[in-house]
């Protein structure tokens, strides 16, 4: 090799990028040069690429290369700022803690602090996700593949059901189900396949020898995870625990009545999203009795009111968690029919009450509320990769049969036992075409009840 030749070396950083390194070697270097005089990178040059994504935030390549404008929710701001914090939290080491119930991978997400702010579900680490990094859905279908999964469910659309069923709560003003919106996420506490891991020290290795060659990797660390981030609800309990204990200790009338509408809120959202998956343990209740505040805490002008004590009012709500398993694309005919839990609690027994009638009847007696929700969640839905439009309207048309009994339970002043034990109905919708001197369209519904019922009527 000739004295100052260039030899070009080529570093893939990227499947998109290249980066094109030059190392001029002086093979005529003197026999008493020291070590420190020898350069063995001294000139570096870049090859330009027209489709190289910029780097547009200081933190990026930790974050594993997030677009900055997914996680912004401009009618949000408050859940803008509080996806934030997750992010600066990560950042400065405050990973999201796995839960450890549940038979799918979610995280507490926290806050720069360290207080719980949310809790995330990864698509890929769903219950039938690839990278469920719990072991229970793995002995379920090698032990029992023939009733692994949903068949009514379209696979890995979880957390877009949890973002659905705060949509559909939105819409009616239910009011108890936490916000939850689809967001993206990296945390080295996620559960990643080895080669991501390997991937991301073999970038941060690079990045450390040639610093200006790891610039141009699109992403240093982990692969970011899009998933549902929904509120963290504090001071609930899983509604098992208070409704035994409702029953050893009955709640006062005024609370009693409260507690009923508020389950019948639960029970029009899980009806109307047909959710598979809600036992008694996967609702919170959050009770707060009533207790007497001390007049020392309460700074007063008058020497009479020291005889005094402040009551607080009780308070009592529902929070409607893991709405995963909803949203299906068929009424359940195989083997479960996957059962409202809720359905066997006395609670159910009750017609719903006129405040449930009044929130909820003039909205899903209104067809064109109906489409608009149906049309908000094809926006919702339509993110997915794997979105299939066939499959989404066969989704509404469910959620149209669901909607049409529960309007019709309403109107006869049914219980919620009796609107479970009513036929399921799907309602189809289709566009017919007139031709004339103008071709005009039109929408049509057809009601169809099921016919096949599934083998197992109790679980």
């Amino acid at each position: 090799m000739s004295s100052g030749e260039t030899v070009p070396i080529l570093v893939s950083a990227n499947l998109d990028d290249r980066v094109l390194v030059h190392c001029a070697l002086n093979q005529s270097l003197a026999s008493d040069s020291s070590a420190e005089d020898i350069s063995l990178v001294p000139d570096i040059a870049f090859e330009p690429t027209l489709d190289s994504p910029g780097i547009n935030r200081e933190s990026q390549p930790l974050l594993g290369g997030i677009d900055v404008s997914y996680n912004q929710f401009p009618d949000d701001p408050g859940f803008s700022d509080l996806v934030w914090q997750a992010e600066v939290a990560i950042d400065n080491g405050i990973f999201p803690e796995r839960i450890s119930q549940g038979s799918s991978g979610s995280y507490f997400v926290k806050n720069p602090t360290g207080k719980i702010i949310g809790v995330f579900k990864p698509k890929d680490e769903e219950p039938y996700g690839r990278l469920n990094p719990k072991w229970t859905k793995w002995m379920h279908k090698l032990c029992c593949p023939c009733c692994f999964g949903r068949s009514c469910l379209i696979p890995n659309q979880g957390y877009l059901s949890e973002a659905a069923a705060y949509l559909v709560d939105a819409k009616l003003s239910l009011r108890v189900v936490p916000k939850t919106k689809v967001v993206k996420l990296v945390s080295e506490t996620f559960h990643y396949p080895r080669i991501d891991r390997q991937k991301a020290r073999m970038k941060r290795a690079i990045m450390e020898q040639f610093p200006n060659v790891g610039l141009r990797f699109n992403r240093i660390g982990l692969p970011p995870k899009t998933g549902s981030l929904q509120l963290f609800v504090d001071g609930y309990k899983d509604a098992d625990y208070w409704l035994r204990r409702f029953e050893v200790e009955p709640l006062p009338t005024r609370m009693s009545q409260k507690f009923q509408h508020q389950f019948e809120r639960l029970v029009v959202l899980d009806y109307i999203i047909r959710n598979t998956d809600r036992g008694n343990d996967n609702w919170l209740v959050k009770y707060d009795q009533p207790a007497i505040l001390a007049n020392g805490s309460v700074q007063n002008e008058t020497p009479d009111a020291v005889d005094w004590n402040l009551v607080q009012l009780p308070e009592i709500n529902i929070a409607a968690i893991d709405n995963g398993l909803a949203f299906p694309y068929k009424h359940p005919d195989s083997w479960r029919a996957y059962p409202y839990h809720w359905a066997w609690l006395p609670q159910a027994k009750i017609p719903f009450s006129h405040e449930t009638r009044e929130l909820v009847l003039p909205l899903l007696g209104d067809m064109n509320f109906v489409q608009d929700l149906c049309d908000d969640l094809y926006l919702l839905f339509k993110q997915d990769k794997g979105f299939d439009r066939g499959l989404f309207e066969r989704q509404m048309s469910v959620m149209r049969g669901q909607i049409l009994n529960l309007t019709q339970a309403l109107k006869d002043g049914k219980s919620p036992v009796q609107l479970v034990q009513m036929p399921a109905v799907v309602v189809e919708k289709r566009v017919e075409k007139h031709q004339g001197q103008h071709t005009n369209r039109f929408l049509s519904f057809t009601q169809r009840f099921q016919d096949k019922s599934p083998f197992f009527s109790w679980c």
